[in-house]
């Protein structure tokens, strides 16, 4: 089974769909195809479609797939590459209103150059590309996040990284706060002295007030 997915790009995608069609219908694509098609608008006699479904739906199609098919979004590659499945990708282009720009094309490339995923660039091609990915063994994806996350952490922390407002902070806050009701104090004083206040009760008025 080949399952195609596209993600949830709020963008449509249908040059793909059209042509793994037309490859059906032209008998060079004979396994059967689902394809999860997100926001484009696109029906077909020769392939199962969907929409959207949850995470846990998509994870079992991806495990029954023999070959998937995905547009160049890094989510929908790494979801199909935790199970070693040999991938086929083709980016979203700016030209076609598939993206807001071109960034996919080099993601497909970049995966593609590491061995990961096979990328597809000519469409008429599905068919050579699928007979390739037969026999293709994608390289392992390692996931990375632990260290990257600690690699963050640690520069973030170290104090060349920090705003000067974030490191004095609590000063500033201090001095602000202490101006404040220095001033409110004094106001409060010089208000209520002219409306002829005793002093010792116009210095603890206003020192509640500020």
């Amino acid at each position: 089974m080949i399952f195609v997915t596209l993600g949830t790009q709020d963008k449509e995608f249908p040059r793909l769909l059209k042509a793994i069609d037309k490859h059906i219908e032209d008998g060079r694509i004979t396994d059967k195809v689902v394809a999860q098609i997100g926001y484009t608008k696109f029906t077909s006699d020769n392939m199962e479609l969907f929409d959207f479904k949850s995470p846990q739906e998509l994870e079992e199609y991806i495990k029954d797939a023999d070959v998937i098919i995905t547009h160049g979004g890094v989510g929908s590659i790494l979801d199909s590459l935790k199970y070693n499945k040999p991938v086929i990708a083709a980016a979203r282009l700016k030209k076609y209103k598939e993206h807001a720009n071109d960034h996919q094309i080099q993601i497909v490339k970049k995966y593609a150059k590491e061995k990961y995923i096979l990328e597809l660039k000519d469409f008429n091609q599905i068919d050579r590309v699928l007979k390739k990915a037969k026999t293709f063994k994608p390289k392992k994806m390692v996931s990375n996040n632990k260290a990257f996350c600690s690699k963050l952490e640690e520069y973030l922390k170290k104090n060349d990284h920090v705003s000067w407002y974030n490191k004095y902070r609590e000063v500033l806050m201090y001095l602000v706060f202490g101006f404040l009701s220095t001033v409110v104090n004094i106001l409060s004083f010089y208000i209520l002295d002219k409306l002829g206040i005793d002093l010792f009760l116009n210095n603890f008025i206003s020192w509640v007030l500020a």
